[in-house]
Parts: C-alpha cells; structure tokens; sequence
C-alpha cells in the first residue's frame, strides 16, 4: 500500500518550516501527520514507540551513533526512550506519518515476558512490517473501529517481532511481567503525584530493584521516565482543549512552568509553546 494513500483531515494551519496535524487517535497510539523543512525537532527520547511512513522527502535523523534516512517506501521504527532527532535531509522538506505507541500494547500482544522487540538502525524495508503500519497510518482522518484497532495492533506487534533482532531478548517470568504491569497502572493512576520505588515495592510486592530492571526490559523505560510522560500526556491535553501553558504544567503536577518546559522538550525535541503553535495554528 502507498503510504501517501488516504487523507487526513487539516486540523491544523500551516505555519513557517512545518505543520503538525492530530489525527483521530486511540487508547495507547497517538496518530499525527506532519511537514517539516529544515530542522523538526531538536535530540528527545519518549516512552512509546515512534513508528510511521515517509510520504515524501527524506526523513532524516540521528539514532543510536548513526545517521539514518526515511525514504517513501521503508519503515521507521525508533525503539522507546532511545535518542533521536529529526529533520529534513533535502531543501524540499519532508511530509510524513507517524504513530506512537504503548509498548505495553506490544507486550500484551506478544504474551508480555520478554524484552521488546528492537528493529536495528530504526529503518527497514520488511514488507509485513510495512502493511502492520499502513493499516494504521493509510487513513487517518477516520477513527478505528476497536476490534480493527485491536487486530492492527496484533498484526504490527508481530511485525515488530519479525523484523527485530533477537540479540539481547530477554526472557521475563509471567510473575515478574504482572508485578511490573501493576507497577505501570499504579504509575498512570496518580501521575500528578510523587511516586517511588519504595512505594512500587509495597503495591507490586516485588523487589524494587528488580522490579525497576523487569520494568526497563518490558516496557522499554524507567518508572519515573514513565511518570513524566504521563504528566506530560495530560498537559499536552489541557493545552489542547485550551489551558494557559503554567495552568496545564501545575495542573500535571509540574514544579512550575519552567520544570514543564525542560521536560516537555526532552521529551518531544520542541518546546510547548512550539507544540502549540504546530498543532492549533
């Protein structure tokens, strides 16, 4: 399938070196489609995988010790909380559709006791992996009907497993996965709260050592990584429905504004306030 089949709704206006348009998203992936010229996005890392189609241009960016190139007809599958950036690779920019997503999804997919799956170099050219995204990403102005998310999810957490490599896969036990998936619901249940190890140790029962190691293989991030992008979810909604940028960083539990902007930065390469103009216009 052509990457660049099916249109996504304009929700938002063009502005000077690119655009950020919210597609209809669903529980645990976020779907956008965007144009960028020049630099898009500063060094970041978040919790979810990135994974999406080049429509036109090269997509370029920098990952894991090497420079990599998205090109119309290959995959990009960036490994959660992994470094990157992104921007154009040609004076013509690059437009292009991308999905974030849960790998909590990805582990209930698989059977959830393992270490996740890892694609090397953050691009290939796996023809599976290839449809799992297109299914997604193809049309998406139009929501998804939950047992054709439900199988499009399945379909791409195999893919992801067939295209990634089996060095360093690690085997977790069913009872381990269950203490670090308690541990994760507890953290997006009070994610404007403080939470530590000590506290995860008492809800999980598990060691709060292993518990942080079971937590970074299943789930590709620390707990407290975790915690911040929960925060950050939910100020990303409040600025969207219309909050003032401090009113949506104390309401996520943010020290203050400048707290919310460090992180929001670290985490998505722009600034909120960048954010904002992207996405509203």
């Amino acid at each position: 399938m052509d990457a660049g089949v099916g249109a996504v709704e304009d929700l938002s206006a063009s502005v000077t070196g690119g655009w950020i348009n919210l597609a209809s998203g669903m529980d645990g992936c976020e779907r956008i489609e965007a144009f960028f010229s020049g630099q898009a996005y500063e060094p970041h890392r978040h919790d979810t995988y990135a994974i999406g189609r080049t429509i036109s241009g090269v997509q370029r960016f920098h990952y894991r010790g090497q420079v990599s190139d998205g090109f119309p007809g290959n995959a990009i599958v960036l490994h959660p909380d992994e470094p990157h950036d992104g921007q154009a690779g040609t004076e013509d920019g690059f437009h292009y559709r991308m999905i974030y997503l849960d790998p909590a999804l990805v582990q209930k997919a698989l059977g959830g006791c393992r270490s996740l799956p890892f694609v090397p170099g953050g691009v290939s050219d796996d023809p599976r992996l290839l449809k799992a995204i297109d299914d997604i990403v193809a049309h998406m102005s139009e929501p998804m009907e939950a047992l054709q998310y439900d199988d499009a999810v399945f379909d791409l957490a195999r893919a992801l497993e067939a295209a990634g490599s089996s060095a360093g896969v690690r085997r977790i036990a069913p009872s381990d996965y269950r203490a670090a998936d308690t541990a994760r619901q507890y953290i997006r249940d009070v994610a404007g709260e403080g939470v530590s190890l000590a506290e995860l140790e008492r809800v999980t029962g598990q060691d709060r050592w292993k518990l942080s190691r079971d937590f970074r293989a299943l789930f590709g991030t620390s707990p407290y990584r975790h915690l911040i992008l929960r925060r950050l979810e939910r100020a990303r909604a409040a600025i969207i429905a219309g909050q003032p940028l401090v009113q949506a960083a104390l309401n996520a539990g943010f020290a203050d504004q400048a707290h919310f902007t460090r992180h929001f930065r670290n985490a998505f390469g722009i600034t909120p306030a960048r954010w904002r103009t992207l996405v509203q216009g």
